[in-house]
């Protein structure tokens, strides 16, 4: 907590001499906007624009009010409240072609306003990750097992993967965020439960890291044993086959009918996190491109889209997306990784591998 107090006024001040010369000059402003429009919006039309429901706002309210990143922050027409500088974080998050410009004027607010504001409200969020993404309790623990027992993949109560966030290219050390030299980008690692509810998160290593290697250095890695007990975490073939972390066999045409129950299962049950991370972006567009290049503001602004996504999660409405067909069966079994992964993978976890593949019904 110590590290993001002391960034934000920091952070705050120190680039905004450069980023206004990039952001350029003030265009004309939407008036009235907080006290007609957005009032006037009904609940549905409220959702689709901030992305979560009135009485979430409030609660994001409460919280900004009584942090320390809260500031009253004065416009041209006065003060901002802190509803209002909520509203303009949620819908600068929201919406992927955002640029500053655009939500300076649809607030009716300077772009100096604007990058203050969401400096502190995006640090207030991302500081609340310790209080809104957390492990599962023992309490909660069974009720999560239970909804992965019924889809035929029993003692689970996660499923773990990587996503890669586009970045623009970074001031410092640049290529080591370029991804399989195609784009910059900045890796997030995250555990969902059955509700697609994220429970732990480690975000920050550059895009060309591997998988393996970002979860090998995750605070989930070194803790998982304490944290996961007698239940199991599942994972794609990028990663290494543990005691809590149970990953797919890899087909070299050997397998037998077991094993490939076991592959489709987990599949079936890994896509959680496949869907966990679509809800997440397609809520909070600005994952799908960050055009920012600082990379700490970068880390914020991810984290803190991932405690609205929880938030918001509380709300009980969904987009609806559109939910991929599941990957065919030859696919799930030839779904292989030669980057040296399963060579490490431990002997006690092969072993208890091998006993959930008889537990596992046909």
């Amino acid at each position: 907590m110590s590290d993001l107090e002391t960034d934000v006024d920091s952070a705050i001040s120190s680039s905004d001499d450069e980023e206004m010369l990039i952001l350029g000059n003030v265009r004309t402003k939407n008036s009235n906007y907080f006290e007609e429009t957005i009032q006037n919006y009904d609940d549905a039309t409220f959702f689709e624009h901030f992305r979560v429901s009135r009485t979430a706002l409030e609660d994001i309210v409460q919280k900004y009010e009584t942090s320390q990143f809260y500031n009253t922050q004065s416009g041209q027409h006065g003060k901002i409240t802190s509803a209002e500088q909520i509203l303009i974080t949620l819908w600068y998050m929201g919406h992927e072609t955002a640029s500053f410009h655009d939500v300076a004027d649809g607030f009716d607010i300077t772009i100096s306003s604007l990058y203050r504001i969401l400096r502190r409200v995006i640090f207030c969020l991302s500081n609340l990750s310790q209080e809104i993404i957390k492990w599962p309790t023992d309490e909660e623990k069974p009720v999560c097992e239970e909804h992965f027992r019924a889809k035929g993949f029993p003692r689970v109560i996660g499923a773990i993967d990587g996503s890669h966030i586009r970045i623009d290219k970074p001031v410092d050390d640049s290529d080591s965020y370029i991804k399989r030299k195609s784009y910059h980008s900045i890796q997030m690692q995250a555990i969902c439960d059955h509700e697609k509810k994220i429970i732990d998160l480690f975000v920050g290593y550059p895009g060309s890291v591997h998988d393996s290697r970002v979860f090998r250095n995750s605070s989930f890695y070194r803790t998982m044993a304490e944290k996961c007990g007698d239940y199991f975490i599942l994972a794609d073939s990028g990663y290494p086959l543990t005691t809590h972390v149970l990953t797919p066999f890899r087909d070299r045409g050997q397998l037998t009918n077991r094993q490939i129950n076991y592959n489709v299962k987990l599949c079936r049950n890994r896509y959680t996190i496949e869907h966990c991370f679509g809800i997440l972006k397609q809520k909070f567009r600005q994952l799908y491109h960050i055009k920012i290049r600082d990379i700490r503001f970068i880390v914020h602004t991810i984290r803190a889209a991932c405690v609205l996504h929880n938030i918001a999660l509380q709300d009980g409405i969904d987009l609806q997306e559109d939910i991929a067909p599941l990957v065919p069966l030859n696919q799930v079994n030839q779904h292989g990784d030669d980057n040296g992964a399963y060579d490490e993978d431990d002997i006690n976890a092969q072993d208890i591998r091998r006993m959930i593949v008889e537990m596992l019904p046909m």
